[in-house]
């Protein structure tokens, strides 16, 4: 499933975004490393402060919609069995 990216607020990257149980319009931003994470904490493994933060999705959830279809008379109607056989 392709998820939704955000912009992190504090480090300007989009980062992917899972929903959030109960809330179709929010979404949780994975965890990632900041922007300058080697220059700045060395190989330190350090999180984004934006990590985890629950962010709007870009487009809200919507519930499937069923799309009503005219049905078209058959032009030809089978008279008799239609050459199947019964299993039972």
């Amino acid at each position: 499933m392709k998820m939704p990216r955000v912009e992190c607020e504090f480090c300007q990257r989009h980062i992917a975004a899972g929903m959030v149980a109960g809330r179709p319009s929010k979404g949780r931003l994975w965890r990632h490393d900041p922007a300058k994470r080697p220059e700045v904490f060395g190989d330190a493994l350090v999180s984004c402060a934006g990590s985890l933060a629950i962010v709007d999705l870009p487009t809200p959830g919507a519930q499937l919609e069923f799309v009503e279809v005219d049905e078209e008379p058959a032009d030809e109607e089978l008279a008799g069995p239609l050459g199947t056989l019964a299993l039972w």
